[in-house]
């Protein structure tokens, strides 16, 4: 019997050409991206750190020097999870209580009152507290965010969480359109691909309610539809705007959420609804003004690991752990609260997750790209040529 082995040599500069490639990928994707959050209704724009990462990674002032890198990680995570999970429970749970249904407004009111609250005392840490954008535009920003926060709670009132949810998760839909008309944008075909599947998922999703819900209203769809204009509206102006003036994350969710309380404050005033639902807040105060506080407190906090994930981890996995959480609050949703279900929900949420990853693949393109053929394409390749290089003759 004669065995001869040849063994094959693999190339190294491949392997440190690949590295090389995708570090390049990285760190021109991190410099040249710029995006805008929108989770728990509240806006935060944010700008990816370019060639070098944070040496310390704060939450709230907060170091997580202690932990490793992994650690550091988990932590952002859980916290996404924890917070934005909390925040989808007490939401539902504030319109459970009979009689709350017509008084999303007033909770916009208490919620903005509390996000301006924290953004003032969160100023009071930073060194510069010099405000950069005009007041003038921060009238125009401070509606946006009055009609995309109020609209979406307004809707909670009429429509299932879980619907309210998906529709959400839609807003690549009115961000293209907004981004063709402001910016003069110009998509591809995966943007498109992308935008049939959350259309046709959020038909679906819509007709399932129509069919389960006896007592389904279109006043719902109409308010969560109007929300997500004004979500591509804002998204769109809110990420011009930070960029022209180098303005803080801060600064933006003081001055955008104190106006937007007086504007809601004016409006519930000349339309005369502003008694009744303090009359009855007052009657159920821990259920109403605790689980306000709660949200508002909750939805504060998420937003801040979202923004550290963004800032030390990138986008793309930043996209890909909130587009969980999302799924995560919607089967928890039928969990936690009674309500009907058909499977027609299953694979309407599935379209709408397709659009969703094809979204991201779109942002995402060149370091996915480099990713996929750094771990998978050139392993897999190696690997066979391996194989085939070793021969036995028996």
């Amino acid at each position: 019997m004669i065995k001869t082995r040849n063994t094959s040599i693999v190339n190294m500069s491949d392997t440190t050409t690949s590295q090389r490639d995708l570090d390049s990928a990285n760190l021109n994707n991190g410099r040249n991206v710029s995006i805008t959050i929108q989770d728990g209704e509240s806006y935060v724009s944010a700008k990816p750190v370019g060639e070098k990462q944070p040496d310390e990674i704060k939450v709230l002032g907060v170091s997580l020097r202690g932990l490793p890198r992994a650690g550091q990680f988990l932590v952002c995570v859980g916290g996404v999870f924890f917070f934005y999970l909390m925040y989808g429970y007490v939401l539902e749970l504030i319109f459970r209580l009979e009689g709350f249904k017509p008084f999303g407004w007033y909770l916009t009111l208490v919620q903005f009152a509390f996000y301006s609250v924290f953004g003032a005392g969160e100023l009071q840490f930073k060194a510069d507290k010099t405000r950069r954008i005009p007041m003038k535009t921060y009238c125009g920003l401070a509606f946006l965010t009055v009609a995309t926060m109020g609209l979406s709670n307004s809707a909670v009132g009429y429509l299932n969480y879980p619907t309210q949810v998906i529709f959400k998760c839609c807003k690549l839909i009115p961000v293209m359109i907004g981004g063709m008309i402001i910016q003069g944008k110009r998509y591809g075909m995966i943007d498109v691909t992308a935008c049939l599947c959350m259309t046709f998922g959020l038909i679906f999703f819509t007709l399932a309610d129509v069919e389960v819900q006896p007592n389904f209203d279109t006043h719902g769809v109409v308010l969560i539809s109007l929300a997500l204009v004004a979500d591509a509206v804002i998204g769109n102006v809110q990420e011009k705007t930070m960029k022209a003036h180098s303005a803080t994350n801060t600064e933006v969710v003081l001055y955008s959420y104190s106006v937007g309380f007086v504007y809601i404050l004016v409006g519930l005033l000349l339309s005369g609804e502003l008694l009744e639902p303090i009359r009855f807040c007052a009657q159920y105060p821990g259920h109403t003004y605790g689980l306000a506080a709660a949200l508002s407190v909750t939805g504060f906090v998420g937003i801040n690991f979202v923004l550290t994930l963004v800032k030390s981890f990138g986008a793309l996995l930043a996209v890909t752990v909130t587009t969980c959480r999302k799924a995560v609050t919607i089967i928890l949703s039928f969990i936690f609260f009674t309500k009907p279900f058909t499977m027609q929900y299953v694979w309407s949420a599935l379209l709408v997750t397709a659009g969703i990853l094809l979204s991201t693949y779109s942002k995402n393109q060149v370091k996915m790209d480099a990713w996929i053929q750094h771990y998978v394409v050139h392993p897999l390749f190696t690997r066979q040529g391996r194989s085939i290089g070793k021969t036995e003759f028996v």
